[in-house]
């Protein structure tokens, strides 16, 4: 039954890219020698909200304003405001436990200092986050909407508005560097409250105490257990925040990679190949084509024939691979090189050595596309039906 599927997949995947006998002219976008539009959407980053006091050691509700409007595709970030609830004060008693009560609220009141300002650090770096991927957004869309009704191959205004987009996506990632340094910082905090809490702890088990002594130690430990738990709150949230804006970046680099081959030809592809196959699967993959098997009785999946130079194969190679990802995201594929067989031994040689290189170029663009290489593998081969050189791709 399986072998059944893969059959019927394979018939209707298959395509034939040809210079003389392709005849689905629609599929292929017209190239015109007009200037694309060069506007970009310029987006400002909206300013934070300003924290309110929290109630007794919990987050504010209130989100930052950064975060109402995040940019299309990307991740949301987290809402908390994380403020601190401040530290009692109290009279010194004169005794070596009222010292100790004074010198451990002090460091609990810079402690709270610490978080406050890396509570505000977070929210300036959510706003950046959200104002640069704005910035990219709206330029990869002037970029892709010309791509969509196509455009001259290599066009150097869609090459201006790609490195604009580099340079957006750039700053995005090093925004969300400088938030994973920040949890590090957070995680330095919840050290120190941590050794807080303990101190305050063992305080009363010190001999000499007056009444007053525990009294303020009680009110000091709840303070600095209630800022321990918000520390913690704040690092789940910073983690969470890295995490998905990582991922994120990695995403958009893949896309970029793709849409770098997309200016280069003139045509817009869509997601990178390997994205698409991670949105089906749904996790990680870890997936090998190995060794080249053997090909005999199996339909391709492509077939390119380079009948002429430049044979414009991309668009189609790249929507069937697409299609096969969508419904099998684990799918490897055996890219082999098919020479004519006839001519003698010199124009065989000849023929294979240059189907070969053909079949390095097919190879390079299905890398562009997002597929990595480790999901090909690819062999040579000569064929007595040829008559020109031809690249097949097969799937498993």
């Amino acid at each position: 039954m399986g072998h059944k599927k893969f059959r019927i997949l394979a018939v209707s995947s298959a395509l034939i890219v040809s210079a003389c006998s392709f005849s689905e002219d629609s599929l292929w976008p017209s190239l015109t020698g007009e200037d694309p539009a060069a506007t970009t959407e310029q987006a400002q980053a909206a300013q934070p909200a300003a924290g309110q006091q929290a109630q007794a050691g919990q987050q504010t509700a209130q989100p930052a304003a950064a975060n109402q409007a995040p940019a299309p595709g990307q991740p949301a970030l987290g809402t908390g405001n994380f403020v601190p609830t401040g530290v009692t004060p109290g009279a010194p008693t004169g005794t070596f436990v009222g010292k100790k009560v004074v010198e451990l609220r002090d460091e609990l009141q810079r402690l709270q200092g610490n978080i406050a300002q890396q509570n505000a650090e977070l929210q300036k770096l959510r706003g950046q986050l959200v104002g640069n991927a704005r910035r990219y957004h709206g330029t990869i869309a002037a970029v892709n909407a010309r791509l969509q009704v196509g455009t001259t191959p290599g066009n150097p205004i869609l090459v201006q508005q790609f490195k604009s987009a580099q340079a957006d996506l750039s700053r995005v990632a090093q925004d969300v560097s400088e938030m994973n340094q920040l949890a590090g910082s957070i995680g330095s905090s919840s050290t120190m409250s941590a050794f807080l809490s303990e101190s305050a702890k063992s305080a009363f088990a010190i001999s000499g105490a007056i009444d007053e002594d525990h009294r303020q130690l009680a009110i000091l430990e709840d303070e600095v257990n209630r800022t321990d738990v918000l520390i913690d709150r704040l690092l789940t949230e910073v983690s969470g925040d890295v995490r998905r804006q990582t991922n994120y970046v990695t995403t958009e680099q893949a896309n970029l990679n793709l849409m770098s081959a997309g200016i280069k030809s003139g045509e817009i592809y869509g997601g990178s190949l390997m994205n698409v196959a991670m949105a089906n699967a749904g996790g990680g993959m870890q997936v090998s084509a190995g060794a080249p098997v053997s090909t005999a009785n199996r339909r391709p999946l492509v077939v390119i024939r380079f009948d002429r130079n430049d044979v414009p194969y991309q668009q189609a190679l790249y929507n069937a691979v697409s299609r096969v990802l969508e419904k099998r995201p684990d799918a490897v594929f055996d890219l082999v090189a098919v020479a004519p067989a006839a001519g003698g031994q010199a124009r065989v040689a000849l023929n294979s050595n240059k189907a070969r290189r053909q079949a390095e170029g097919v190879l390079r663009s299905l890398i562009e596309m997002g597929l990595p290489p480790a999901r090909v593998a690819v062999a040579a081969r000569t064929s007595a039906e040829s008559r020109t050189n031809e690249v097949h791709l097969f799937i498993r």
